[in-house]
């Protein structure tokens, strides 16, 4: 395992949320239509907008696998039909899954600089409420002010939670986005995928979301889509098969339909629908969405461009390299990656401590093979560090 001799700065760290983080500060005239705890045959089950949610089968997190237990798997070297028994032993939570001082002095262990924190369990509720708009802002306000309250934005310049933001109603994410705003926040995640409202589809390009986009650009928010429940699944009924989501288990077609979609169409509608031209500062991280689906996105832009170079204010691939940041899963062509977007753009991300991460984050550079010392420190460390600062 190799090494480098500076601290990291890690993209892509997760908490997994306690029990209460969608429910100690519910609106109590929303807490039935959105998550609550239920005993069903046995067994606590949590219900979302009245329905059982399988998207994480074990929602409370203890026992919980163990940190990169599933490397291999991703890394195509170890098979399995039967995920579950790739996971191997369970282990009970550890207090730094959950508390921040706690995950500070394995940050220290580790070698870490700084994080940007994510959801675990939230990145795949929006599916679950879309068609209720008040209370899935109601469930993510609830969020945020538990994750806020119990890691807090922006912890001693080294934790940075982000703030979930949906955008069901425009009105109400520009609300929840003053709000990040207004705490210190440097990050926020949304999801990666149409617009769903009850209403149909729009694109986060839309103008409507111009005022949310405003306050995010004014401030300097880096703005991370983090992968999860796209809600891509419809597609796959196409095809014949179920649009039921659940973590790592999904047919091999479900897998190959939806797994980098979600993430060139969103990159794609904000360039396209003119949302770097509206707002120039904006910067837009992708976060657990791989990187195999940028160098088709840049041909595609270079084409679109030369064929109707009037549809767009600026050159699309030019806008893509200069406003989004890219962390690659550690199985790419991390190298392919860096010739498409410029080694400035690349993000170290380990997705501590999930299963699908790496268990020791610094150990990424092993499949920096090939670039330089330089290249290495900008994608370790300062790329992700310049991101929690607004831009000059």
């Amino acid at each position: 395992m190799g090494t480098v001799d500076f601290e990291v700065f890690d993209a892509d760290n997760h908490y997994y949320e306690a029990t209460d983080a969608f429910t100690r500060h519910i609106d109590p005239k929303m807490a039935k239509r959105a998550m609550q705890w239920a005993d069903i045959d046995g067994r606590t089950r949590l219900v979302v907008a009245g329905k059982v949610n399988r998207f994480i089968p074990n929602p409370q997190f203890d026992p919980v696998a163990k940190p990169g237990c599933l490397d291999e798997y991703f890394r195509g070297r170890s098979p399995a039909n039967d995920i579950r028994g790739a996971f191997g032993d369970l282990e009970p939570i550890s207090p730094a899954y959950r508390n921040r001082d706690a995950r500070l002095e394995v940050m220290d262990r580790q070698g870490m600089a700084g994080c940007f924190m994510f959801p675990t369990l939230a990145v795949g509720m929006e599916e679950a409420l879309v068609n209720d708009v008040d209370a899935a802002h109601a469930a993510f306000r609830a969020l945020n002010r538990w994750a806020d309250e119990d890691w807090g934005v922006n912890y001693r310049d080294r934790i940075f939670t982000a703030p979930y933001l949906t955008l069901l109603d425009p009105h109400q994410a520009h609300d929840e986005a003053r709000w990040a705003v207004e705490q210190g926040a440097r990050v926020v995640v949304m999801r990666a995928g149409p617009v769903m409202a009850p209403s149909g589809g729009r694109s986060p390009g839309d103008p409507m979301y111009d005022p949310m986009w405003k306050v995010l650009d004014d401030a300097g928010v880096l703005v991370a889509y983090h992968s999860g429940e796209a809600g891509y699944g419809r597609y796959v009924v196409d095809w014949g098969e179920s649009a039921e989501f659940e973590a790592f288990r999904r047919t091999p077609l479900y897998g190959i339909v939806t797994s980098d979609r979600a993430i060139s169409d969103t990159v794609a509608a904000l360039i396209c629908h003119g949302v770097f031209d509206r707002h120039p500062r904006l910067r837009v991280a992708t976060i657990e969405s791989g990187s195999e689906w940028v160098h088709p996105l840049v041909k595609k832009l270079a084409k679109a461009w030369s064929m109707t170079p009037g549809a767009f204010a600026t050159d699309p691939v030019e806008a893509l390299r200069r406003h989004v940041w890219v962390a690659p899963y550690y199985e790419d062509d991390i190298r392919h990656l860096a010739d498409a977007l410029g080694a400035d753009h690349v993000l170290f991300g380990s997705d501590w401590p999930h299963a699908e991460g790496i268990a020791e984050p610094k150990s990424f550079v092993d499949d920096l093979d090939g670039f330089s010392d330089e290249e290495i420190r900008l994608i370790m460390r300062e790329n992700a560090l310049s991101l929690t600062t607004p831009p000059a």
